[in-house]
């Protein structure tokens, strides 16, 4: 009885594994995995002239803003 508990609990994992893993044939025919292309998921486009700046303008205003908010907050008359 203990030995068939063991042999069930060793080919348990693999079994989950085998049949976990599947894929559809549609992913196999794209690269992507969409037919859309690339970057078509996504609600901005990267490749205009200014998106680095933006992308890093942006990037500041969400990680300094907090900061800013405690100085204010810090500073202020009670």
């Amino acid at each position: 009885m203990l030995s068939q508990s063991r042999l069930i609990a060793r080919r348990a994992p693999t079994a989950a594994l085998r049949r976990n893993f599947t894929t559809t044939r549609p992913q196999f025919g794209s690269p992507y995995h969409y037919p859309e292309g690339p970057r078509s998921n996504i609600p901005f486009n990267p490749l205009t002239r200014f998106f680095a700046f933006r992308y890093w303008a942006f990037m500041a205003t969400g990680f300094g803003l907090p900061f800013g908010i405690a100085v204010w907050q810090t500073y202020k008359n009670q």
